[in-house]
């Protein structure tokens, strides 16, 4: 079923003229650099600042995740070695295919700046987000299934992240409450 959606978005999807933006859209995710460069930023203004901490915060749970625990484990073969007929079109990638990263850090960050941002930042993050996932299938590096569980992971993420902070933020005003 995996390959069969691929087979069908390379058949039926993918145009030329599409290519070089499905090709620019995959590269902002290529080892999360556009999140890590917007999460940096805001850690700037005090009023974003642990924004971009939660958002840091959880692209390095989902990147453990990801890329350190289950890409390993399981081992996913990528698709353009197993599905007949799949073309790639960008560079072949050097780990393995399940889940895939650049679906857990965009949903990762995303999720943070969804839940912490005005909706006018959050909701075009969460689009973004999304573009990136189908991108990986666009350009047939991943599964939909793998795309599928990096998002699922990255969501995760951000929702520990958020409760960690959230935690931490609630013990150190105890923690200065008690000892006023």
């Amino acid at each position: 079923m995996d390959g069969n959606i691929l087979l069908f978005i390379q058949e039926h999807i993918r145009q030329d003229w599409m290519t070089p933006f499905w090709v620019f859209i995959t590269s902002l995710g290529n080892e999360g650099w556009f999140w890590l460069m917007v999460s940096a930023l805001l850690l700037f203004p005090k009023r974003t600042r642990k924004i971009g901490i939660t958002a840091l915060l959880a692209m390095a749970v989902g990147f453990l995740i990801t890329n350190l625990v289950l890409k390993n484990v399981v081992a996913r073969v990528r698709p353009y070695e197993t599905v007949e007929g799949l073309k790639l079109l960008i560079a072949r990638q050097r780990d393995f295919s399940f889940p895939s990263g650049h679906a857990c850090a965009s949903f990762a960050a995303a999720s943070v700046y969804f839940l912490r941002l005005p909706q006018k930042w959050g909701i075009p993050a969460v689009v973004l987000a999304a573009l990136i996932a189908f991108s990986r299938l666009y350009v047939g590096v991943h599964y939909p299934t793998d795309v599928l569980a990096g998002a699922a992971i990255g969501i995760l993420a951000a929702w520990a992240a958020l409760r960690l902070v959230e935690y931490i933020d609630r013990k150190i005003k105890s923690d200065t409450d008690y000892s006023a």
